[in-house]
């Protein structure tokens, strides 16, 4: 990996620069260069995006000068006798012949090449928060000319002065919990939001060069900052001309986030729950590319038997289809795909964010993705699964891109501790195979306005000591200074509820209640032997309205207590769903105000939650 102010450039990236110039100082512009696809990160500066340039043979009238040599006559008195006697001379008129240089004016037919646009479209500024990708451009005066796909649909050609040309843009505050186990400390590329090169294409952050200035604190040869003690530095990202730098704390007390797992849990009266393995799930459905018979035109609608046995104990009906992809066809590389795979959700108002992680991602320790903000308030249920495809006219497609907002690629953890706010959207970012290290834990913080990274935390919380710590793979965000997490003790049959409270920079963890079962189990594993394996919790939400918590185990949903208000007892089972999706597994939960939310895959879609609270 390239991290560091003297680091090599790769031979790939060479190679690539050295194609580049060649293609750039031929002299026949009238085809378009081709590159390999690369995201376009979009500046402030807004320039016009028409539909075409070509370069065309037009015939023009052309005027032309020609200078002649011209005869022409005078006349002239010449001399021609002296009188002497009377003292006069005689003259004679005589013509005499001259030339002169006459320049004659002409009009003629030439016929030349010029590059002519297409259609005005738009300006780039309605793309600023979208995904853009391109791979060949076009040089009219000596300027590039980019051919981009926006949201995976092709759309026309934009002087690349539209684009961040060598800009850095980094989280300006990283704020690390003192954690003396820690045996990984912060991974420096997590603060990148992006690094572009001098056409405006996003960098790999591996080959972004990252250094450390500190007396405290150093970053090792991977690029990892330690937080076993603490200090401040300011780490300075490079490439080319770009550069920022972030400020880097790890706080000062080493006993934050130390509490108690004190809280007696409530016994439940379970039958033996077995569920199917998420491998045995239903099969991913969609791809790059859409067609009127890939849309979906009809909503799905799936009802649930419930603990008592009630067949219609609740519904769920989708409320917005996805689009099938928001990248265009052809993107190989992680960070280029915009994936349909939806592994979180959250609702807040009228805001619906997802974690999109391209598939088996999400198992990843360094698990990256982007995610994708939707304004609810002008979704088509049916229509936007078509945004990547040119079936939607130019407008109607326009007014849909204008309410969608793409991340840069970010650490996302396995995405489905995802919760936001007013303003803000965050990210508990943790690794889903962690088996409850002593590490710490990562929490990241989005600005809605921007969709881009603008803080970053860890905390940890331990049981009394770092032997029993508590690693959250699921949580939900109440309001901009609190968590509700939820942990799996497996060697104890039970799940803890969590309350996780920041003040300024440093969090204070709450056990606030516990249910004394696994609830569900998928049978033995042939590979140990054990007959008790686990399903992964596939969403965590509390619900404010009725003070209750929602589990979700693949087609199972269960409901318990949460007594953080009073109105139920924490801990207790209430109830159990199993609804009919035929094996899709749910990806996620959210709830606001009153109302229930969840989503689903192949295809992907959300769904909102009926008759559950009777």
């Amino acid at each position: 990996m390239r991290r560091f102010a003297l680091g090599m450039m790769t031979s790939a990236a060479l190679m690539a620069g050295l194609a580049s110039q060649v293609q750039a100082s031929s002299k026949d512009y009238s085809k378009s260069t081709k590159t390999d696809l690369v995201t376009k990160i979009m500046g402030n500066k807004s320039y016009q995006v028409y539909s075409s340039l070509k370069l065309e043979e037009v015939t023009k009238k052309v005027k032309t000068k020609t200078k002649e040599k011209k005869k022409y006559t005078v006349k002239k008195k010449v001399a021609v006798k002296k009188n002497s006697k009377k003292g006069k001379t005689k003259y004679k008129t005589v013509k005499q012949v001259k030339y002169k240089w006459v320049t004659k004016t002409a009009y003629k037919n030439v016929k030349k090449k010029e590059w002519k646009f297409g259609k005005k479209l738009t300006a780039s500024a309605d793309f600023r928060y979208a995904h853009v990708q391109s791979k060949s451009y076009k040089v009219k005066g000596g300027k590039r000319y980019y051919y981009i796909y926006v949201d995976g649909r092709p759309v026309g050609y934009v002087n690349e002065k539209a684009f961040a040309l060598s800009k850095a843009n980094v989280v300006s505050q990283v704020s690390l919990v003192n954690n003396p186990s820690d045996s990984v400390g912060f991974n420096a590329e997590d603060a990148i939001n992006y690094v572009t090169d001098q056409h405006g294409s996003l960098v790999d952050n591996d080959s972004v060069e990252i250094s450390c200035k500190s007396a405290e604190l150093n970053i090792s040869d991977t690029g990892y900052v330690s937080s076993r003690k603490a200090g401040t530095a300011v780490l300075t990202f490079r490439y080319g001309k770009a550069k920022a730098t972030s400020k880097l704390t790890v706080r000062g007390d080493a006993k934050e986030g130390i509490s108690s797992a004190d809280v007696t849990p409530v016994k439940t009266d379970l039958p033996e729950i077995k569920t199917w393995s998420a491998s045995d799930g239903a099969s991913l459905s969609s791809s790059s590319t859409i067609t009127s018979k890939d849309a979906v035109s009809s909503s799905h609608k799936y009802w649930a038997t419930d603990m008592s046995g009630n067949a219609k104990g609740a519904d769920i009906e989708t409320i917005f289809y996805h689009p099938a992809v928001l990248s265009a066809p052809g993107s190989s590389n992680l960070e280029a795909k915009v994936s349909s795979a939806v592994q979180g959700i959250d609702v807040y108002d009228n805001d619906l964010v997802t974690s999109n992680l391209d598939l088996g991602q999400a198992d990843n320790w360094e698990a990256r993705g982007h995610m994708v903000y939707y304004n609810m308030r002008k979704v088509e249920k049916y229509k936007w699964q078509l945004i990547p495809s040119k079936m939607l006219s130019f407008n109607t497609w326009l007014s849909y891109i204008k309410n969608i907002k793409v991340s840069p690629y970010m650490k996302l953890g396995h995405g489905q501790s995802v919760g936001s706010t007013k303003k803000y959207v965050y990210v508990l970012a943790n690794w889903n195979r962690s088996i409850n290290w002593s590490n710490s834990q990562e929490l990241i913080r989005v600005k809605k306005s921007t969709m881009e990274i603008d803080k970053i935390w860890t905390f940890k919380v331990w049981n009394g000591s770092a032997k029993y710590p508590r690693i959250f793979l699921n949580a939900d965000v109440i309001d901009d200074n609190t968590l509700l997490a939820l942990f799996h003790n497996a060697s104890k049959h039970r799940y803890e509820y969590w309350k996780i409270s920041r003040n300024g920079d440093s969090f204070k963890a709450k056990e606030v209640g516990a249910t004394g079962s696994d609830l569900i189990r998928t049978g033995s594993d042939p590979i140990s032997n054990s007959a008790e394996v686990h399903p992964e919790v596939q969403g965590f939400v509390w619900n404010s309205a009725y003070d209750v918590y929602y589990i979700a185990f693949n087609d199972y949903l269960f409901k318990i207590g949460a007594g953080l208000d009073g109105k139920t007892d924490a801990g207790k089972l209430l109830n159990y769903y199993k609804f009919d999706t035929g094996r899709r597994e749910f990806e996620g939960l959210s709830s606001y105000g009153p109302e229930l939310y969840l989503n689903l895959n192949h295809p992907t879609e959300t769904l909102k939650v009926n008759h559950i609270t009777k």
